[in-house]
This record gives structure tokens, C-alpha cells and sequence, in this order.
């Protein structure tokens, strides 16, 4: 015979909606509030039954558990072979950063590649229409490709967006869906590269992509006045 889950157990498989309920049920009956909840789950677990729901939430934790630590694994262990490349600085540098004007909106993307001999590649341009993440990505493939027309080797490239960036270098399981075809673009790009690495760096330290990706999609006068401070008025 099984043993009856004491209220630590119910407590974390319920959701926060069925711990409030709960509680009203026993704020309003006067019945102890792990009879409650006990009583909201059984509710909520219907003709299934109490064990079957916590053992299928248990399992859902489990799962979201070892894919958040995949994800940290492999960002971890990408951050150890970034770590074991040699201090000098590498030939070929690029720098990248995307907007959307508003968010989803119009997007804008610049890059800067650096190269030896003092070669610069600036990139500014239109790109299309969607959200902030994917504009970063459509910056990040452009300053790759243009990498890759070059011949760049021992390349380091640096972004703001933490979200791009993850992404890239999460394991497919792990990858957002609705980005996926911009990281298997990204990445097969840098299969063609195989000297390059890809850091976070804050935005302070981005500020030419960043000024070229703004200079992409100016605003429009409708957006400068949406966006202009407004004067205090005289009391």
C-alpha cells in the first residue's frame, strides 16, 4: 500500500493558482490547509487520480531540470575551449549588434570586421521585419558571411545579446524553436570557420555596431515624436 504524500510533496507538485485556492477553501470551511490543497489536487487530478498527477508533474520537473543543466553543461564546457585559446590577439575581430524599431518592428543590423593591415568592413543595412533577437541574428550571419568572403582565421566575434549568443552555442535540444533556422544558419557558417569564437560583451563595449545598426532604420516622424521628451508645461 502506497504511502499517503505529506503536504511538503504537495506543496511542490501544485501550482501557485491551486495553493491560492486552496487556501480560500480553507480560510472559508476551516479544514487545516494541507487537507485543502489535498482536496484542491484530488479536484484537479480528476478520474486520473492523486499519484498519477504527481508523478506526472515530478517527472515534468525532472525534465526541465536536466535541460536546464544541459544547457549549462554546454555552455560551460564552450567557455573552456574559448578559455584554452592563446591570449595574443587574434588576426581577425567583428563585432555585431541588431535593432528593431519598435520591438517587433522594422530591424536594422551594422558589423564591424577588423583585419589585419588595418583592413575595416563596416556593415549597415535594412533587414526586414521581426523582433530584437532575430535582427541580432540576421547581424550575426551578415558579419560571418562577410568573415568568410575574407578568409578570416583566429577570428573572435562579439555581441550584447546574451539571447543570440546562448543560442548559438546551446545543444539542439536545447535551442530555441522559433530561432532555429537563424542558428543553423550561424552555425554552419562558423563550421566554415573553425579558428572563431563568439563572446557576450555588454553594450557599452558595442557602441559602433550598435550606432550602425540605429543607423539602418532611422525613425520615422511618427517615432521621433513618440519618442521625444515631452516639454513641461508652464504652471
Amino acid at each position: 500500500m502506497s504511502q499517503s504524500p505529506d503536504h511538503a510533496a504537495l506543496l511542490a507538485a501544485a501550482f501557485k493558482g491551486e495553493i491560492a485556492t486552496s487556501r480560500q477553501l480553507a480560510a472559508r470551511t476551516g479544514m487545516p490547509e494541507a487537507d485543502a490543497l489535498r482536496a484542491t489536487l484530488i479536484l484537479r487530478a480528476g478520474v486520473a487520480g492523486l499519484d498519477h498527477l504527481l508523478a506526472a508533474r515530478a517527472a515534468a520537473r525532472l525534465r526541465s531540470e536536466h535541460g536546464a543543466l544541459a544547457r549549462r553543461a554546454h555552455v560551460d564546457a564552450a567557455q573552456a575551449r574559448r578559455d584554452r585559446i592563446p591570449s595574443a590577439a587574434p588576426a581577425w575581430r567583428a563585432w555585431f549588434d541588431g535593432s528593431a524599431r519598435p520591438n517587433p518592428g522594422r530591424c536594422g543590423i551594422g558589423a564591424v570586421l577588423e583585419g589585419p593591415d588595418g583592413l575595416r568592413v563596416e556593415l549597415s543595412r535594412a533587414a526586414g521585419y521581426g523582433n530584437s533577437s532575430e535582427a541580432e541574428y540576421r547581424a550575426l550571419i551578415a558579419v560571418l558571411e562577410a568573415a568568410a568572403e575574407h578568409g578570416a582565421d583566429t577570428l573572435a566575434v562579439y555581441g550584447d545579446s546574451q539571447v543570440v549568443i546562448d543560442d548559438v552555442n546551446a545543444p539542439d535540444s536545447a535551442s530555441a524553436p522559433a530561432l532555429r533556422a537563424y542558428r543553423a544558419e550561424a552555425r554552419a557558417l562558423l563550421a566554415r570557420l573553425p579558428g572563431a569564437t563568439l563572446r557576450w560583451i555588454p553594450r557599452h563595449k558595442n557602441p559602433d555596431a550598435d550606432a550602425l545598426s540605429q543607423r539602418a532604420v532611422p525613425p520615422t516622424v511618427s517615432e521621433e515624436l513618440h519618442e521625444r521628451p515631452k516639454e513641461p508645461t508652464e504652471p
